[in-house]
Order: C-alpha cells, then sequence, then structure tokens
C-alpha cells in the first residue's frame, strides 16, 4: 500500500512540475513583451501604454492560475470571489485616489 501512495504523489507531482514550467514559460513571454514595448523606443507611447496593461493584466492571470492554481472550480469558487472582491477594492481606492488628486488643482482654486 505504501508503494502504490508512493507512485500516486510522484504522478502529482509531475503534472505539477509541467503545469509550473507552463506558467514560468508566459511569465516570462509576458516580461519580455513588458520590457520590448519599453525598450522599443519606436513604439509610440499609447501603444507601448496598452502593450504594457495586456502584458501586465495577462501575467497576473498566470500567475493565479499556474502558481496559485485557482479556477473555476467548485472547491476554488470562494477564493475566485475574494480575490474578485479585493480587486474591486483595490479599483476603488486606487481609482479614487488618482481622482482626488488629479482633481486638487480646480478644489483649491
Amino acid at each position: 500500500m505504501s508503494n502504490h501512495t508512493h507512485k500516486g504523489a510522484v504522478e502529482g507531482s509531475h503534472s505539477s512540475v509541467k503545469s509550473y514550467l507552463v506558467g514560468f514559460v508566459l511569465a516570462v513571454v509576458f516580461t519580455l513583451i513588458s520590457f520590448a514595448c519599453i525598450a522599443l523606443e519606436q513604439v509610440p507611447r499609447k501603444v507601448a501604454f496598452i502593450g504594457l496593461s495586456i502584458a501586465a493584466l495577462m501575467q497576473m492571470l498566470v500567475h493565479l492560475r499556474y502558481f496559485l492554481h485557482l479556477d473555476t472550480s467548485r472547491e476554488q469558487r470562494w477564493n475566485v470571489v475574494f480575490i474578485a472582491f479585493t480587486g474591486v477594492l483595490v479599483f476603488i481606492f486606487v481609482g479614487g485616489t488618482i481622482w482626488v488628486m488629479m482633481t486638487l488643482n480646480s478644489r483649491m482654486m
């Protein structure tokens, strides 16, 4: 019985190693895309900003899927809900702070 349990653990670790390798390769690819958007000075600023934003979002999703193992399964549903709620709160805090700072000059006059 010990050998059977050990065999299952080894097979499970191989699939997780494959998952980690795929996640690592995708994270490196999105990092290189981000670096290329900035390093190539021929790219217009707006295009570079959009490319950086998309690469950052995709890299965040890669980290959530391949390293934190979050998906839409029933067991992970509450974790996904908590992360979405945290994202909404961060958006409100950061967006509100940026809005206040941008309109501060007009409020002071």
